[in-house]
């Protein structure tokens, strides 16, 4: 087994976001599930309905990558969604976010864990606060 070193694991999720050789999307959106996403990139259950829409995101909304093991990048901007108009998911939890190459269908880049499940009643509105949305980067090894 080998690994990557802090230096490189910053490095790629610096370059996820910003590298014109990569071609990231210019915008990516960040939408909610009530299920575990796969690695494959499936199993993401967005709610339908209730003004429910994904958020867009640009790389200007997101810090330079730091930390060790594993390597970190977190969002520098607020990130709001529209206000419910309907309970989303009848009422089941939200349970993690996702990154999207498309604003609907397209593609899961990469998902997270929410640090607290709960679910979307019509007149919330769901928001992500500055440093909220955490990417990670590490080895096997690397405590997450």
């Amino acid at each position: 087994m080998a690994g990557f070193t802090d230096t490189v694991e910053q490095a790629l999720l610096d370059h996820f976001l910003t590298d014109p050789a990569y071609t990231p999307p210019a915008t990516m959106y960040i939408g909610l599930s009530t299920t575990t996403p796969t690695e494959a990139g499936g199993n993401f259950t967005e709610p339908s309905g209730g003004s429910y829409a994904r958020v867009s995101t640009a790389a200007a909304d997101w810090g330079a990558a730091t930390g060790t093991a594993p390597a970190t990048k977190s969002n520098t901007a607020t990130k709001t969604f529209p206000t419910a108009t309907a309970t989303w998911s009848s009422g089941s939890n939200m349970t993690h976010f996702g990154l999207f190459d498309a604003s609907s269908a397209g593609n899961l880049l990469c998902w997270g864990a929410l640090t607290t499940a709960k679910p979307v009643i019509s007149g919330d509105t769901a928001s992500f606060a500055a440093g909220a949305l955490v990417l990670k980067l590490g080895d096997p090894s690397d405590s997450y």
